[in-house]
């Protein structure tokens, strides 16, 4: 059963989340600052994080910040931010430093499982089929020195592994199945993205540059831009 960390001051807004997701098959526990929800995450490793952005003691923005510094799995843990302000800059900066996705409120019970659901669903696993044999070497996808599982949503350069949240992976898993060629923004959103939504080109830019600011750390720069067209794969050499 996905558990999911409910991180919001508000408890009317805690029951009505953890009402919705419980009764959509997950499991939920809450905290009620950003300070609280941080060490929550970090302890339990939840499988989501749906997290307001104000918040006392440590506000959304900065909990996330922290969240995607700590390394290891808790850096990859996708993050739904809740939201009362619907502005564009308020969106991609919650993009920009790690959010997978961002809701306003007030919101649809019913939309926000779906959007649960659809950011689990990017960087979810392959299921196997019982009994599980061996995956085939081939199933992993490989260009250069990059290589990216996805029955165990791994990504590594030379041997190096690379955290990504679920929607880098999708955008990098979408680059590699065409490497060379070059992608526009809606075939990015088609492929990351496995529910049909408005994405703005701007939160497609967004993703790319934190997904290229991770392999920078390592020397590295796999994804490369054409201005007017869009983004490709690089040689990966």
């Amino acid at each position: 059963m996905p558990r999911v960390l409910i991180v919001d001051d508000d408890p009317a807004i805690r029951e009505v989340v953890r009402f919705a997701l419980s009764r959509a098959g997950f499991d939920t526990l809450e905290a009620a600052d950003g300070a609280a929800g941080l060490a929550a995450a970090r302890e339990a490793s939840p499988d989501l994080v749906v997290l307001d952005v104000m918040l006392p003691e440590m506000d959304g923005t900065e909990m996330c910040r922290a969240l995607r510094a700590s390394g290891g799995a808790a850096a990859a843990i996708p993050v739904l931010f809740l939201s009362s302000r619907d502005d564009e800059v308020d969106r991609i900066v919650g993009l920009e430093i790690g959010g997978d996705d961002y809701l306003t409120k007030p919101f649809s019970p019913r939309e926000l499982v779906a959007r649960v659901r659809a950011v689990l669903r990017r960087g979810a696993p392959v299921p196997p089929v019982q009994p599980a044999p061996p995956a085939p070497a081939d199933e992993v996808m490989r260009h250069g020195r990059l290589s990216l599982d996805p029955g165990t949503a791994r990504v590594t350069w030379d041997g190096r592994e690379v955290t990504l949240t679920a929607t880098e992976f999708g955008l990098l898993r979408t680059l590699l199945r065409r490497p060379g060629r070059v992608l526009n923004r809606d075939a990015l959103m088609d492929g990351a993205y496995t529910v049909e939504r408005v994405v703005s080109d701007r939160t497609i830019d967004s993703h790319v540059r934190r997904l290229r600011a991770k392999f920078v750390t390592l020397g590295a720069a796999p994804v490369e831009t054409l201005p007017g067209f869009g983004y490709r794969l690089g040689p990966c050499d």
